[in-house]
């Protein structure tokens, strides 16, 4: 980072990798691609991301996000965010005559389709992921008659299933490693011929975040996560701190939010972001640090992530008659044809 220690015994551990996964950094890029090749505005599902700077950047841009599809007018473009949605969500989108994006991050992608086969193969599923999570949501829409949620071990006394030879486990992407492997024991144990997924559910992004801060909160009296309190990777971070042995963390959206109090008795803080989190924020906290004498930056690296996720298939081709058929619907939908009114 070419800052040198001023303030002896003082210094900054700097977690890597840190911030954009490449399927946030995906979902990102389609926004602002879809603003250049549409125009304003392109309705986003939910927020493309869970990081509050990010959705009022993308506000800026012309993007409007809302909750559900109905909301979005008809003859609209709707981009559907990187948590990925149910089957009938798309279904809404159909019946509303909106133009669709899928910026789902291709990692749950793939544990979409794993529900879709072990559903058609009459497993049941157990989905370990917190209730209420866009993801859990758009994963269980998938399968709903055989999909149950099995959010942490204090759930799994109540997990009932048809053929305890045919259960299978997926997660949540976002998860705590360990929080979802001290579920997964307690399965196996109610469920001894549980079976796991094909591959990890865990993304790597999350397991390598996690890795960087056990091995930097061991080491840190102050761990500051940078993440918004809605982004489950990100507050993850924080518990693995502790967990690793920091004495305190916090999580902040921007520097502004650090109390000087944490830094009371301080020599090491360290530093890390969620995976929906920009470099920038990043960079304001490491100068709030070096204001107060944290001058001192050493990077802890645990992984090295070249892996990067190509734009939706939307965005990918010749979209132009398209993008002619979508005006004339928007200016058809005022008269009521084909609206469904």
């Amino acid at each position: 980072m070419g800052r040198m220690s001023a303030s002896p015994g003082r210094r900054v551990l700097l977690a890597a990798p840190r911030g954009y996964c490449a399927g946030v950094d995906r979902a990102v890029i389609a926004v602002e691609k879809a603003l250049e090749q549409y125009g304003a505005p392109v309705y986003v599902r939910h927020e493309i991301v869970h990081n509050k700077y990010v959705v009022q950047t993308l506000e800026k841009k012309g993007a409007i996000f809302v909750e559900q599809t109905e909301e979005v007018p008809p003859g609209n473009i709707v981009m559907f965010s990187a948590h990925g949605v149910a089957p009938v969500v798309h279904e809404e989108a159909e019946r509303g005559r909106l133009a669709t994006i899928d910026a789902t991050c291709p990692l749950v992608t793939k544990v979409h389709k794993e529900a879709v086969r072990f559903a058609n193969e009459d497993y049941d599923i157990l989905l370990i992921g917190h209730e209420g999570h866009e993801e859990v949501i758009g994963t269980s829409g998938e399968a709903p008659e055989h999909i149950q949620l099995v959010d942490g071990p204090g759930d799994v006394q109540k997990v009932e299933v048809r053929d305890p030879s045919k259960v299978v486990w997926l997660s949540q992407t976002t998860l705590s490693v360990d929080e979802t492997m001290e579920t997964v024991d307690a399965l196996k144990e109610k469920f001894p011929q549980l079976i796991s997924p094909p591959s990890d559910d865990i993304c790597y992004a999350t397991q390598n975040r996690q890795l960087a801060v056990k091995q930097m909160g061991a080491e840190s009296d102050l761990v500051i996560v940078v993440g918004s309190r809605n982004s489950s990777n990100s507050k993850r971070l924080v518990e693995v701190a502790k967990l690793a042995g920091a004495r305190a963390a916090y999580l902040v959206d921007f520097a502004d939010e650090i109390d000087e109090a944490w830094l009371e008795g301080v020599s090491t803080v360290g530093v890390t972001s969620g995976a929906s989190v920009p470099e920038v924020l990043v960079e304001q906290v490491l100068e709030w640090l070096s204001q107060r004498g944290f001058e001192d930056v050493e990077i802890v690296k645990a992984a090295e992530e070249s892996i990067t996720f190509s734009l939706p298939k939307e965005l990918r081709r010749d979209l132009r008659e398209e993008a002619t058929a979508l005006a004339a619907a928007r200016r058809g939908a005022g008269t009521g044809e084909d609206s469904g009114e």
